[in-house]
């Protein structure tokens, strides 16, 4: 029995299908685990980043560097800053003035441990502008 055109092109379409493989949503899955994985262990220096913000900006009210540096403590008693690894002291602030403002910096090295050997470092610095 002979097939005709249209028989052989369904055949040849069935043939082609296409999609992704097996193994490729392996990988696939792979990629988004270890994707989500990171993200997961970066969340605690995202949160800790803003409560620095949040922190110098309010730092920032104060008009001599000893009232800066007292306010930044009381901020960072509020968010819990000391829960943090190695956390911004009052001691690490960079304070200036700008055109008779105040303004803040602090510059900050976080390390988070992935697996084995391998790091995530983050060189933070926050401003109070």
């Amino acid at each position: 029995m002979a097939l005709s055109v249209s028989s052989r092109s369904r055949i040849a379409s069935a043939n082609s299908q296409r999609g992704i493989s097996f193994i490729g949503v392996c990988f696939l899955a792979i990629v988004v685990v270890f994707a989500g994985y990171v993200v997961f262990k970066s969340v605690p220096v995202a949160t800790e980043y803003f409560a620095i913000k949040r922190a110098l900006k309010q730092a920032s009210s104060g008009t001599t560097v000893e009232e800066v540096r007292q306010a930044f403590d009381r901020q960072a008693n509020i968010d819990y800053l000391e829960q943090y690894d190695n956390p911004v002291k009052a001691q690490d602030l960079t304070i200036r003035k700008v055109n008779d403002v105040v303004v803040v910096d602090v510059d900050y090295v976080r390390e988070v441990a992935l697996f084995g050997p391998a790091f995530l470092t983050y060189k933070l610095s926050a401003s109070s502008q």
